[in-house]
């Protein structure tokens, strides 16, 4: 599991690209420093830190969403942390090869954006999940699998995305910033 230490350390390290974003930081460390035992995890039932990964192609041209089956809308690949994970950027990883069925993926280590939404996961209770995305690259030529935590897995253009993605066009924004 990761440790709440480590998460902090995650997010201390980054410089939020924006006042709304280094907000949503300063959220996440306070809420971190007040459950140092089980912030990561989904055990904590006023909500927990979880990993997303917002998947390019090798070329940048491209994002892989997932439909999932719980939200009901396309967003980037993600979850929860587990026992095992070294690290929030290790969580998402995880996530991401998990869920895309893809070898290969290369993740960039310093958060690229986060957010909090409330949501019903696991436990069958509301609950908030304070969520630390990072830029994962794909290997030229990569080929996406659906997993059973997917009703679909498609690739979309960074201009050109699906309606109703919640916040994937800001971190898709925050992506071509920080690849440019």
């Amino acid at each position: 599991m990761v440790a709440p230490a480590t998460a902090a350390a995650e997010l201390r390290a980054w410089e939020p690209p924006d006042p709304g974003q280094q907000g949503l930081r300063h959220a996440l460390l306070a809420f971190i420093d007040a459950r140092p035992e089980d912030a990561c995890s989904r055990s904590c039932v006023p909500g927990h830190l979880t990993a997303s990964a917002l998947v390019v192609d090798a070329a940048a041209e491209h994002t892989l969403l997932t439909l999932h089956p719980r939200v009901g809308r396309w967003i980037q690949l993600g979850g929860h942390c587990e026992s095992g994970d070294p690290s929030l950027a290790g969580a998402a990883l995880r996530e991401a090869t998990e869920e895309s069925g893809m070898d290969g993926l290369v993740i960039d280590p310093e958060p690229l954006h986060v957010d909090v939404h409330p949501i019903t996961c696991s436990l069958g209770l509301p609950t908030r999940h304070l969520d630390v995305r990072f830029l994962v690259r794909a290997p030229a030529g990569a080929v996406p699998r659906i997993s059973e935590e997917s009703d679909d897995l498609r690739w979309w253009p960074l201009d050109a995305l699906p309606g109703d993605t919640d916040t994937v066009p800001a971190m898709v924004a925050a992506a071509r910033h920080r690849l440019s």
